[in-house]
């Protein structure tokens, strides 16, 4: 395994990911991982933020794109996506805290102002430059907007899929159920791999069976917990002084919003509210970047060409 130390001191482990997608297409007999043609190969690397592991998968090389997975995921749900952007920028998509291979820094809290110092600390951390791109999904989505309200100079652009960041959205059943206590806890509990393959089915019909492998593989007894403690730390309500502010980023960033429209967590109409440029509909659901990478990096790749 290669070592490579960082300036600080910090030491980061690097290593080549295998996918167990079919758009990358095989390892050599030297390890090395070989990228299918139109895409690039990917590493894994451990980065130290706030004394825990934070895991990161990077493809490419070049301008920095930042891009943030949502619940219950881990930066590995970008791979369709991030492997053919990789051949003309760098991608970053690290696991949030708690979330696929990242443990939890001891002092992170869940609040918006918790979530951008996190994004803040990562950053330096990996020793990323700014200006950059933001690419959110879900989750990722207010981590990423509540950095980029503090820190408007360190973004470059923003591409939204699928995630709210307003006051007058509701949660839908399962966020309900996952913010009271007791309930949650005993939701989580009884949470098997037949019951979370029906539900990423039933908001993503074409999610593919990898995807739902890789999902229950990593939704470990610490995700699980950060999943409650995201959805109870996350009131509609707290949007209400941050909104104003990131319309305004959203009005002077280049932005794209790609939705799928099929998502039963967060209503279409949402896509029309983000004061972007451009706002691609795709018949899909929650999960766009999974059911239609091709589609999906094809869109951002245009508008990428369309505002450099």
């Amino acid at each position: 395994m290669d070592h490579r130390v960082k300036p600080g001191g910090d030491e980061t482990s690097v290593r080549p990911l295998v996918s167990n997608l079919s758009l990358l297409d095989r390892v050599n007999d030297g390890g090395v991982l070989m990228a299918g043609e139109g895409h690039t190969l990917a590493t894994s690397r451990a980065v130290r933020v706030g004394g825990a592991n934070i895991n990161v998968t990077e493809w490419g090389v070049g301008s920095p794109v930042l891009l943030l997975h949502g619940i219950p995921d881990s930066g590995a749900m970008w791979e369709g996506v991030a492997a053919r952007l990789g051949t003309a920028c760098r991608c970053i998509a690290p696991d949030l805290p708690g979330f696929g291979r990242s443990d939890v820094p001891a002092d992170f809290q869940p609040s918006l102002d918790g979530m951008a110092e996190f994004v803040e600390q990562f950053l330096r951390a990996a020793d990323i430059p700014r200006p950059l791109d933001l690419i959110v999904h879900d989750f990722g989505g207010p981590f990423a907007f509540a950095w980029g309200v503090e820190h408007p100079d360190g973004v470059r652009r923003m591409v939204v899929f699928n995630t709210v960041f307003f006051s007058d959205y509701r949660w839908h059943f399962w966020g309900r159920v996952w913010r009271t206590p007791v309930l949650g806890e005993i939701a989580m509990a009884a949470m098997n791999k037949p019951m979370l393959a029906q539900e990423l089915r039933r908001a993503s019909p074409a999610i593919s069976r990898e995807h739902i492998d890789r999902t229950w593989s990593l939704l470990t007894p610490r995700a699980k917990k950060e999943v409650l403690r995201l959805f109870r730390a996350s009131n509609p309500e707290s949007f209400t002084p941050w909104e104003s502010a990131l319309l305004a980023l959203t009005k002077a960033k280049p932005t794209l919003v790609i939705w799928g429209d099929k998502d039963p967590y967060a209503a279409r109409s949402f896509a029309e509210r983000f004061n972007a440029q451009k706002v691609v509909h795709l018949p899909v659901g929650h999960w766009a970047p999974v059911e239609a990478p091709a589609e999906c990096a094809a869109a951002i790749s245009e508008f990428f060409a369309a505002t450099a």
